[in-house]
């Protein structure tokens, strides 16, 4: 079925211009600037009329936990990927840490036949990186799946690689983009000895920061990026935390790129003792100079994408004691809208979102056809209004049916000055289009879904 979208804001490629699009089944067929609108008769199409409403190319978030299998009671593909599309995201990438781990292809193939049959938006799986399964990586097709995932530092679902040889080998022969959490197992055990033996069982959050540190992250990327280096090999850095991350990254060349996620543009290790473990996630959330100096790099183009580490767990088991709190933070519906605030707080321009959320995310891991608002590209849209604000804050899609503000309100950090308090995000996604289907529409979901498995140009 055609749909004209009219008389919107089109923000795609560093631009901001009023037009209309028309779409022809999955794709974009035309895009039309004024004042060149009204010139043509739609009336044998569908029309949604869009005005006073800015439309962004999908958000690709690389960087999701969706926990299928194994964990359904914390969410699965159907859930997640609904609360995705609530927030305008319309592709995503699903980490392979779960029970069982995605350490085959045939595991990785189980979790593809899952999202054909209940996902809402495009998909992609990681394979996960063991000491033993380098058969299994060597095996892939570049063109099939977003990447490997590479864990150098402690994580769920036995998948550190701390073999050395086997370290090497991924970085030596992964036919496709190794997607890396960097932190430094050792260290983080050090720290973490240190805390018991002076708080016991009653360690305070805050001591998070210090016990996932920021040597800890330092030492594991230095070493990502010589291995890297040392191979050629296609590296791109997840969640980066700290500003000597950044110092580092800014002087690799282009086979490295890099990520942060929303969580750590937003909070600070001052925040801890507003939301406690709400915020634990690792790495973990640190200094305000940081979280400046991540804004900084990724409006200059240092770090590349946004991926919001989307990882719920129970609200009981987060509330817990220090120690037995799981990390992770549920992102994925407000990444978009953390974003535009921190625009219209003069953060970012509109066409940084979509850069970093969209064009950066498909340029990074060269995803076909999506990513940006052209003629001939699927028909991926996230339509916001930018001065209504957000309704959903109260009542998280995500199965674990909590999110840090909920909780807890939302608080703003200025780059000088008092924090703000705001009520709630002061903007909203209305209408998703996955592949020219209406998935959302005036902030709901219609229960029209045309997902599809992503496809890379490698």
């Amino acid at each position: 079925m055609d749909l004209l979208l009219r008389n919107g804001t089109i923000v795609n490629e560093g631009e901001v211009f009023k037009g209309s699009i028309v779409i022809s089944g999955e794709r974009i067929s035309r895009i039309i600037r004024e004042p060149d609108c009204g010139k043509e008769d739609f009336s044998d199409i569908e029309v949604l009329d869009v005005t006073g409403l800015h439309i962004f190319p999908g958000v690709i978030d690389s960087h999701v936990h969706f926990r299928e299998p194994g964990d359904g009671w914390k969410g699965n593909i159907e859930s997640e990927s609904k609360a995705a599309v609530l927030g305008g995201v319309t592709s995503f990438m699903d980490m392979p840490n779960n029970t069982p781990p995605a350490l085959t292809l045939d595991l990785l193939e189980d979790k593809f036949d899952s999202a054909e049959e209940t996902s809402y938006a495009n998909y992609s799986f990681y394979l996960g990186a063991s000491n033993s399964n380098l058969n299994e990586i060597r095996r892939l097709k570049r063109k099939d799946i977003c990447g490997v995932k590479l864990f150098m530092g402690a994580s769920t679902g036995g998948l550190l690689v701390d073999d050395e040889s086997a370290l090497e080998n991924v970085f030596r022969y992964s036919p496709t983009l190794v997607a890396v959490h960097c932190e430094d197992s050792s260290i983080i055990s050090a720290n973490l000895k240190k805390a018991i033996d002076e708080y016991g069982a009653e360690i305070p959050p805050q001591k998070h920061p210090e016990i996932r540190s920021r040597i800890c992250c330092l030492k594991s990327t230095e070493k990502a990026v010589y291995l890297a280096n040392k191979y050629k090999s296609r590296l791109h850095i997840l969640h980066v935390t700290t500003k000597e991350e950044a110092d580092l990254i800014s002087r690799q060349p282009e086979n490295i790129t890099a990520e942060t996620a929303p969580s750590y543009l937003w909070f600070c290790d001052k925040d801890y003792k507003r939301y406690g473990n709400l915020i634990k996630c690792n790495p973990s959330v640190k200094a305000k100079a940081d979280m400046l100096a991540l804004r900084k790099a990724l409006k200059e183009g240092v770090i590349k994408t946004v991926g919001s580490d989307h990882a719920p767990h129970l609200l009981g088991d987060k509330l817990k004691p220090y120690t037995e709190a799981p990390s992770g933070i549920p992102l994925m519906q407000y990444t978009l809208m953390m974003m535009l605030t921190l625009a219209k707080k003069g953060e970012f321009s509109l066409t940084d979102i979509a850069e970093h959320l969209s064009h950066s995310p498909a340029r990074c891991f060269k995803v076909e056809d999506r990513g940006f608002i052209r003629e001939g590209f699927y028909a991926d849209l996230a339509i916001v209004d930018l001065e209504k604000p957000y309704p959903s804050i109260g009542s998280p899609a995500a199965m674990c049916r909590w999110s840090p503000f909920s909780e807890k309100g939302i608080v703003f950090h200025p780059q000088s000055g008092k924090d703000e308090n705001l009520d709630t995000f002061p903007s909203s996604v209305v209408h998703t289009i996955v592949n020219g289907c209406v998935t959302v529409k005036d902030g709901r979901l219609t229960q029209n879904r045309n997902p599809k498995r992503l496809r890379f140009d490698r």
